[in-house]
C-alpha cells in the first residue's frame, strides 16, 4: 500500500490518502504538544513508540469485540487503517481524578472515582476543545441521534473494562484516557486515532510515577524512557 496525497496534518500525525480509496495511512510524528499547542517540543523515536503501542492495543480491542479502524502496522512510524468520517467529539474516560478534573472541580488529585466518568469535549482547537453535554452535541450536529451519544458512552466503558485490568496486571493504573470515534463506509461507529501515552495517563502501581505525556507537560523529563517502559510491559 502506497501513500498518495497528504489529507491532513495534526499535532501528532500526518494522515495520507492511499491507492485504495477506503484506506488511509497515519504517519506518527515525533512532535510533542500540550495545552492546546502552547507548549511544543520533539522527542526522537516518540512517534514510532506510539505507533507500536497503538498497534498492540488496537489488536487487543479487536480481539475483544471492539471494532477499530486498525488494519496493519506498515513500519515503525506508519499505520494502515480504514477511512472514516470523524465524529468531532473527544470522549474522555476517567478512573482517577487528576489534571483538568482536579483543577475544574476541586477533587483532590489521585482520588479514585466512585464510578467510571465519561465526558465529552468538542474536538475544536480554535475553541480550546470545550466541554459538551448531549444537547450541545445535538445542536452542533456532531451526531445525528441521542442513540449515537449513548453508544459512544457504552463503547468507552467497554474499552475501559478491557484496558483497566489489562494494564493493572502489568503494574500500571489506567488513570484516564481520550478516545476518538468515526463512522466507517457502512455507517458503523468504530474506534479511531491512537491509544498511546500521548492520550492515556498511566501511573506505576508501586511508585505512583507518571508514565505518559505528563512527563512533558510537567517538565519531568524521561518521556521516551517512560514510553519504552509502557511498550515493554505490553509486549512482555
Amino acid at each position: 500500500m502506497k501513500k498518495t496525497t497528504l489529507l491532513y496534518e495534526g499535532k501528532a500525525k500526518k494522515i495520507w490518502n492511499t491507492t485504495d480509496e477506503n484506506l488511509l495511512i497515519s504517519e506518527f510524528k515525533d512532535d510533542l504538544t500540550a495545552f492546546n499547542g502552547e507548549m511544543k517540543s520533539s522527542e526522537a523515536g516518540k512517534g514510532a513508540l506510539n505507533n507500536k503501542i497503538s498497534t498492540e492495543l488496537f489488536k487487543l480491542l479487536n480481539d475483544n469485540g471492539i471494532p477499530t479502524h486498525f488494519v496493519d502496522m506498515l513500519d515503525d512510524n506508519n499505520m494502515l487503517h480504514k477511512k472514516c468520517d470523524v465524529i468531532l467529539i473527544e470522549v474522555i474516560v476517567r478512573n482517577i481524578a487528576t489534571g483538568s478534573l482536579t483543577r475544574n472541580l476541586g477533587i483532590e488529585d489521585g482520588t479514585v472515582l466512585p464510578f467510571t466518568l465519561v465526558e465529552f469535549d468538542y474536538k475544536n482547537d480554535k475553541l480550546g476543545d470545550p466541554k459538551l453535554n448531549d444537547q450541545h452535541a445535538l445542536i452542533l450536529g456532531l451526531v445525528d441521534y441521542q442513540d449515537e451519544l449513548d453508544k459512544l458512552r457504552r463503547m468507552a466503558r467497554q474499552i475501559n473494562d478491557i484496558l483497566k485490568p489489562y494494564f493493572f496486571e502489568k503494574g500500571l493504573k489506567l488513570v484516564d484516557f481520550k478516545l476518538e470515534f468515526g463512522k466507517d463506509k457502512d455507517g458503523n461507529i468504530i474506534l479511531i486515532d491512537e491509544l498511546s501515552p500521548d492520550n492515556c495517563r498511566f501511573w506505576d502501581v508501586q511508585s505512583g510515577e507518571s508514565m505518559d505525556k505528563d512527563r512533558f507537560r510537567q517538565n519531568k523529563g524521561g518521556l521516551k524512557v517512560a514510553y519504552e517502559n509502557i511498550l515493554n510491559r505490553i509486549l512482555n
